[in-house]
């Protein structure tokens, strides 16, 4: 029975991360009227939404130019996104299970992008003066990172317990 409600909490996070994702996109290129690259709006003197079109993955790596590109790196994104669909079904720890449904949620995210308009749409600038700790970013992005930070912490903190645990 705890297995299914960690499986069900896992996919309703999966599900909010999906909708807040698509939804600040929309506001940000839609009502604030981000249209073209590198248009910002300053909401914090540390904190803008700076319009970017992510055509690689995190970070800018693998940038694809091609339409076949897009949709190998699409693909791609996809059937990771179908592992860690699959993992969450059978998992039976409830932090693993909320660490896939952020990174699920953050996977179909930016995989709906990359099949409406082609690229990742990116918009949150975190910068202290002109350094940046991260390159712009995205909701999914966020999700996808902390997701994997979840799992990685209990990995390695959880050496030696029962995976099984069910917390």
């Amino acid at each position: 029975m705890a297995d299914r409600l960690h499986r069900q909490r896992g996919l309703i996070l999966a599900a909010i991360i999906f909708v807040a994702d698509q939804l600040l996109k929309w506001i940000v290129t839609g009502p604030l009227g981000l249209t073209m690259v590198g248009q910002q709006v300053e909401l914090l003197p540390i904190f803008d939404f700076t319009l970017v079109h992510n055509y690689g993955v995190s970070g800018g790596l693998f940038q694809v130019e091609s339409p076949t590109g897009r949709w190998i790196l699409t693909g791609v994104t996809a059937l990771i996104a179908a592992v860690v669909l699959r993992w969450l079904w059978s998992e039976k720890n409830r932090n693993d299970a909320l660490g896939l449904g952020l990174i699920l949620g953050g996977a179909i995210g930016n995989i709906v992008d990359r099949v409406r308009v082609g690229y990742v749409i990116d918009f949150l600038d975190l910068h202290f003066g002109t350094f940046r700790p991260f390159l712009v970013f995205n909701i999914a992005d966020a999700a996808i990172t902390i997701g994997v930070l979840i799992l990685l912490a209990r990995a390695f903190l959880s050496k030696g317990e029962s995976h099984e645990g069910g917390e």
